[in-house]
């Protein structure tokens, strides 16, 4: 398998797909949000560079589930492993593409879940914190977790919530697939990528309607408590349509937003290299061409 991970705003998209139309390949998003469906421009799906010279470009776990229902990483590994398996099955070459650390290392390390059941005794208990109480208790329970957890209450009672059932319950040991992979990542400089983060983003509101998006998505019932949950693009757009935010307000708070959360990124990927993963690093600044060679090459 071949792995294409970076930061957001990196190109990792059409650098997949067209990959996957040079080896007759699949691709796999991980990417916690993609999955769901009518959240198309705040989570950056990108459709249209699925389609390489009117070819459609199969792709995976993107537009799997409805907005406003909740998807977790133990999901995300149980629907991996099934299309992985439909993709070798086919004798296609899998590539696995996507920003969301955990995601990619779920199954490249074979992480070992459980379904958790909601706990809301505890939810209730737990709500009573403040984000820092609520940080130190998950701190000192899990010590390495999910970035994005440590940002939105919701998250944060969640993840202790999984954290304190783990303990409490032995896990049940699930065979795994043993998967031979490369692992590639496109990497810019960090005032490069800051202003491609907010170009792109000032493209999405301006030309492509994403607070329209979010419009839809709440007169189509998505409750505006599970567009903050969502984060990011769904939290300020909220914040924005509720007249809690000016449109520079928006702009200014949700551009810092995604610069640190393009931080926290980075900072899961070295961590991974510190625990032995390596990762074949692209110069972001090459044309599309020049990465497929320099994964080709890698790959042949």
């Amino acid at each position: 398998m071949i792995v294409i991970l970076g930061p957001t705003a990196t190109g990792k998209t059409k650098l997949a797909a067209h990959l996957a139309d040079k080896i007759d390949g699949e691709v796999i998003s991980a990417d916690s949000r993609q999955v769901y469906k009518g959240m198309d421009i705040g989570t950056g799906k990108d459709l249209a560079d699925f389609v390489i010279e009117n070819k459609k470009i199969p792709y995976h776990l993107i537009d799997i589930i409805d907005a406003g229902k909740e998807y977790n990483v133990f999901e995300f590994q149980e629907d991996f492993y099934k299309v992985f398996s439909e993709i070798t099955n086919r004798n296609k070459k899998a590539i696995l593409c996507g920003g969301s650390g955990l995601y990619l290392e779920s199954v490249l390390k074979s992480y070992q879940f459980m379904k958790v059941p909601a706990n809301m005794e505890l939810r209730e208990e737990l709500e009573k914190n403040n984000i820092e109480e609520l940080n130190t208790i998950l701190q000192k329970l899990k010590p390495i977790h999910n970035t994005t957890d440590s940002v939105y209450k919701k998250r944060i009672i969640r993840a202790i919530e999984i954290a304190i059932y783990q303990k409490e319950n032995q896990s049940v040991s699930r065979e795994y697939p043993k998967l031979n992979y490369k692992l590639f990542g496109i990497h810019f400089e960090r005032e490069i990528l800051k202003k491609r983060i907010t170009q792109r983003l000032l493209h999405r509101i301006e030309n492509e309607g994403m607070i329209d998006e979010v419009k839809t998505l709440i007169s189509n019932g998505i409750s505006q408590e599970k567009l903050m949950f969502y984060g990011l693009e769904y939290k300020f757009i909220t914040l924005f349509l509720n007249n809690e935010l000016s449109y520079e307000e928006l702009i200014e708070k949700l551009t810092v937003s995604i610069h640190q959360f393009s931080k926290r990124q980075s900072t899961w990927f070295r961590k991974m290299e510190r625990e032995g993963f390596h990762i074949h690093w692209i110069d972001g600044n090459l044309s599309l061409s020049e990465k497929l060679r320099t994964i080709l090459e890698q790959i042949n």
